[in-house]
């Protein structure tokens, strides 16, 4: 789908959805977490349908995570059956380091038909790099799974783009997905630290606070052949990063690559 204004079959590669039932909750809980005012639609499925196809999305990658081990399970199943329902979704598992049976929920993550991976150490209380955590990259690593890692925050000292290069040493089979640029307002250390690896990054919970001139830096650092469109939906509307994804100074050639083309080279639709 294209309109007029968007010359592109956009994927979007980082939304969150929620069961209706706590879906309000749970949006109001990102806001709050994040200190942005949530006034955007609720994060359920069906919401994310709309919007997404009123704005030209073809593919977005719906995630969820578990704020503690027993809900591992129950999102997992919950992303999947959604994924069956909303075939344009692309669906991202979830794990947790203090977890039982890693190995057991990996392969059930597989035969599920999920493509990867969602980690947020913030909500999830572990550094990136706490050798607690290192099972499940080895874990993933093996299966072909890629890890989407929230990326970045001044505020904690869990994922900073060290951290990740920390574990890239220890991992190097690890396929990653850095999100936010690679680092969420420590953008100018995930530039300097992370363009010389084979991560992947998304442009969510960026672009409202980067210039134009300095997020095409970012992005030119990395090459957009590593750089995937996010709108980090619900924070964000996937409209509206659009509109602001094509203000970005960049040449028809990189636009197209972000919008959709590193997408399909990564999860393969």
């Amino acid at each position: 789908m294209k309109t007029a204004q968007q010359p592109y079959p956009f994927k979007d590669a980082h939304a969150h959805i929620f069961p209706a039932k706590i879906a309000r909750k749970a949006t109001n809980a990102i806001g709050a977490f994040y200190g942005i005012e949530m006034d955007n639609e609720v994060a359920e499925a069906a919401v994310l349908a709309q919007i997404g196809q009123e704005a030209g999305i073809v593919r977005s990658v719906v995630c969820s995570t578990a704020t503690v081990p027993a809900q591992v399970r129950s999102i997992n199943d919950f992303i999947a059956g959604i994924c069956r329902e909303y075939p344009q979704f692309v669906g991202l598992a979830t794990l947790h380091p203090d977890m039982e049976d890693p190995e057991g929920e990996v392969e059930r993550i597989l035969k599920l038909g999920l493509h990867g991976i969602k980690l947020h150490p913030d909500f999830q209380h572990f550094a990136l790099d706490d050798e607690a955590a290192l099972p499940l990259y080895h874990l993933a690593a093996q299966a072909g799974l890629p890890i989407l890692f929230h990326m970045g925050d001044k505020r904690y000292n869990n994922t900073h783009p060290a951290q990740l290069k920390r574990v890239l040493e220890k991992v190097p089979k690890l396929r990653v997905i850095a999100a936010h640029l690679g680092g969420f307002s420590e953008w100018d250390e995930a530039a300097a630290l992370l363009v010389n690896t084979d991560v992947l990054v998304d442009t969510s919970s960026s672009l409202p606070f980067l210039s134009a001139e300095r997020a095409a830096q970012i992005i030119r650092a990395f090459g957009a052949e590593r750089c995937m469109f996010g709108s980090d939906f619900p924070m964000w509307r996937p409209d509206e990063e659009i509109e602001r994804f094509l203000a970005l100074p960049l040449t028809e050639t990189e636009r197209a690559q972000i919008a959709y083309k590193t997408f399909t080279d990564c999860f393969g639709v």
